[in-house]
């Protein structure tokens, strides 16, 4: 193999394409470990090199190799931030979150949600969103709600992540077996993010099967329980502070 190394050590584009069809030519002849080797060793002088890192990323999930997976789908999210690729970005968010169901994405929402500059969005185009095909479960929210979302994943009894975007909000809802088992929303999780995730009225959501259980947070009984005692805290909070219910009188 050759490589055309710059003077301060960092891969240039040439270099890089030669490590990515020698890792081919590895993988192609049954040496996954000395594909990973090499590309290992080349981010270590191009540590910001989305092509390299997805090479690896792709090797790793054909090779069971999920943490690690896992690990470069978060690197990549804060590449494509950078980049202003959020979609992109989220896509590798959720997918290291499916990996490994032990990751936060909370950081990552948070990091979108800001580069998103989202105090513009009200004057952004207001178009009809485009909705991915190539998920388990995808829809437009000014169709179809997060209650029926919830109530189509549960009566499947499905494993998954339910994502959500909106001009103001990203979030995702962890299932196991169709019962809701987490959540998190710009940089909240459990309860307090399913209380702004449950009001997200416009924008798309995405559901994707996973083949492992993800962390439990939230202990619910049933989803439609869960959900109506969220909607109605809410609505005795708006009581409250606009005067409408007398509390001393319930106490």
């Amino acid at each position: 193999m050759s490589q055309a190394i710059e003077s301060t050590g960092v891969l240039t584009e040439v270099s890089i394409e030669s490590v990515l069809l020698d890792a081919d030519l590895f993988v192609k002849y049954a040496s996954a470990e000395k594909a990973f080797k090499l590309l290992h060793d080349s981010l270590e002088r191009s540590p910001r090199s989305i092509a390299l890192r997805e090479k690896l990323r792709d090797i790793c999930i054909k090779q069971k190799n999920l943490n690690e997976a896992a690990r470069q789908c978060l690197a990549l999210v804060s590449l494509y931030i950078g980049r202003e690729e959020f979609d992109l970005a989220y896509d590798r968010l959720q997918e290291a979150k499916l990996l490994d169901p032990r990751v936060s994405v909370a950081p990552g929402l948070e990091a979108i949600r800001r580069a998103r500059r989202p105090d513009f969005a009200v004057n952004r185009d207001k178009s009809p969103q485009k909705v991915r095909t190539d998920v388990t479960f995808a829809g437009h929210l000014g169709y179809v709600s997060i209650f029926d979302a919830v109530q189509v994943i549960e009566s499947a009894k499905m494993t998954g992540l339910l994502v959500i975007k909106s001009d103001l909000h990203l979030a995702n809802v962890s299932f196991n077996d169709g019962k809701i088992v987490d959540a998190e929303c710009n940089g909240h999780n459990g309860h307090v993010a399913f209380r702004e995730i449950i009001e997200i009225s416009s924008g798309t959501f995405e559901f994707t099967i996973s083949d492992n259980e993800f962390p439990v947070i939230l202990n619910v009984v049933t989803n439609t329980n869960f959900l109506l005692d969220i909607l109605t805290e809410l609505d005795n909070e708006r009581a409250e502070q606009q005067g409408l219910r007398d509390v001393g009188r319930e106490m």
